[in-house]
């Protein structure tokens, strides 16, 4: 019976209806869902997580400043002490650099400390440096690279590293655009001659200057004093 009968109004009867209706709407909506929700194995768009993304590191090499490389021990003979090689062979191009010319080194005397006294043995650092923007190769013979000692006016000559430690063996040196090869040098204190002949004396307290050649270069004389006191 679709039209309502009953002791109240008819449109009580109209809202009981619709209401019933709704609930049975809900109802089915409801057991929709839970039938379509068990049939997908539970997912739903809230529970799906992003996955990370991976990511990689690369380690990058620092880029080669100037460098210098380490003072060996001083020599006590006089003779140039040559480094340890600044670059590894794995730096170095395929192909063999070019030979350095005297227009792209440098070459720098220091002295330790500016006072000696007499009797101790100053120590002398050359350092030679490639001054050009290319990779180059050069022999640096350690009998062509000397230390003199003069008096200050430059007018003396007392003492060279090469008179009484000759050393004719090659040392070829890959120098890098900047890089610098350091060699020391301990003098004793005494005279010397080319070919180590007569005899050595102490240097007398005074003021000296020592300078550095290697080849054609010549460094700036370092001034420095030996005293007595």
């Amino acid at each position: 019976m679709l039209e309502p009968n009953g002791p109240l109004p008819p449109e009580i009867y109209w809202r009981r209806r619709a209401l019933a209706i709704g609930a049975l709407v809900v109802a089915l909506a409801l057991v929709i869902w839970l039938v379509l929700t068990v049939s997908r194995g539970g997912d739903s768009p809230g529970d799906s997580k992003p996955v990370a993304a991976s990511s990689s590191s690369s380690t990058t090499s620092k880029p080669a400043d100037a460098s210098t490389t380490k003072a060996a021990e001083p020599s006590e003979s006089g003779t140039p002490a040559p480094s340890s090689a600044a670059s590894s062979a794995s730096n170095e191009p395929a192909s063999a650099p070019g030979q350095c010319p005297d227009q792209s080194l440098a070459i720098k005397i220091s002295v330790d400390q500016p006072t000696y006294r007499v009797g101790e043995q100053p120590n002398f650092r050359i350092v030679i440096t490639n001054i050009s923007s290319v990779l180059c190769q050069r022999d640096m013979n350690l009998a062509q690279i000397q230390a003199s000692v003069l008096s200050l006016d430059g007018q003396r000559r007392f003492w060279t590293s090469s008179d009484c430690s000759p050393v004719d063996e090659s040392n070829a040196r890959n120098l890098k655009a900047g890089e610098q090869a350091l060699f020391t040098v301990r003098w004793s204190g005494t005279t010397s001659q080319q070919g180590c002949v007569g005899e050595r004396v102490p240097v007398p307290a005074g003021a000296y200057q020592v300078i550095a050649q290697f080849g054609s270069l010549h460094s700036s004389p370092e001034p420095f004093n030996l005293t007595t006191t």
